[in-house]
């Protein structure tokens, strides 16, 4: 997406840093701890001013590398680690130690994090709002559904730091009697700047991804999760009414066969949901980072 963010993104200096993932993941975790400690060195010195604040999205190892020690000194003051994600626990124990500031959503399930929270001694802030409240812009939905109705499907490719217990395979039958377009993870063609548009396009979505799903549901298309994942951004969609069907697999406790039913007549009857109210969780935010 950077690649392509010309005219969507103001021109920075960028550091691409690796996952900590798979089996090198510890090296990978250093190299990338030397690697922004050198860049943000580098940066305070080109005559722009020192680096005063660092916000991380989900990402707790820049908080780390910036963080004054008895040997090192730094000019970063702030290290603001946002967060939506409870059951990210690896960077919520690097965070907890290395943050100044957490900022975490109104709906978020203390009960799925590890006791993160209840142990942070820095300040909290608490959003609003999904993180796509942020960055989302509602757009206009179909009139009518197409025929056959057409949906677009996104499925992982696993091997992140906690999904892997959550990835369940989409049923073979899922996609029986659908226009499909395929929006797989590292594999989507298309234009990522416009996946918005295309998800508020298309009549539906099955997908793995909860954050695909929270953003499609945010704009009004009726949405198949299949993932065993729990979040409190999908609990808080789920009470408010959004367009949000769940499958956990096998062993959910209502059968597959139901949820696809059920996911299949939501598609035609978004036009009797009444438009979700859109909190101010961007201005929130803005007012924070002012």
């Amino acid at each position: 997406m950077l690649d392509q963010g010309d005219g969507r993104l103001p021109r920075r200096q960028t550091l691409w840093v690796s996952r900590p993932v798979g089996e090198k993941r510890h090296r990978k975790a250093l190299h990338r701890l030397r690697s922004v400690q050198r860049f943000v060195k580098a940066a305070s010195r080109d005559g722009q001013g020192s680096i005063e604040r660092i916000v991380g999205v989900g990402a707790a190892l820049e908080m780390l590398a910036t963080k004054p020690r008895w040997w090192r000194r730094s000019t970063v003051r702030e290290r603001w680690y946002i967060t939506d994600t409870e059951v990210n626990h690896t960077a919520h124990s690097i965070a907890r130690k290395a943050t100044t500031d957490v900022v975490v959503p109104t709906h978020w399930r203390t009960d799925l994090d590890g006791g993160f929270l209840e142990s942070f001694e820095g300040r909290i802030h608490r959003l609003d709002g999904l993180h796509g409240h942020v960055h989302l812009v509602p757009h206009r939905r179909p009139s009518a559904v197409s025929s056959p109705p057409r949906v677009l499907v996104r499925r992982l490719q696993g091997g992140g730091v906690h999904d892997d217990d959550e990835l369940v395979a989409i049923p073979a039958d899922a996609l029986d009697g659908l226009m499909t377009t395929a929006a797989d993870e590292n594999e989507y063609e298309g234009d990522p700047w416009a996946l918005d548009r295309e998800l508020a396009a298309h009549d539906g979505v099955i997908t793995q991804s909860v954050t695909l799903a929270s953003e499609a549901v945010l704009l009004g298309t009726p949405t198949l999760l299949v993932s065993r994942a729990e979040r409190g951004f999908l609990d808080r969609l789920q009470r408010e009414g959004a367009p949000l069907f769940r499958w956990k697999g096998p062993t959910d406790e209502v059968g597959w066969s139901s949820i696809q039913a059920q996911f299949l007549a939501g598609l035609h009857l978004t036009d009797a949901l009444e438009p979700a109210e859109w909190p101010g969780a961007k201005e929130q935010l803005g007012q924070w980072l002012k």
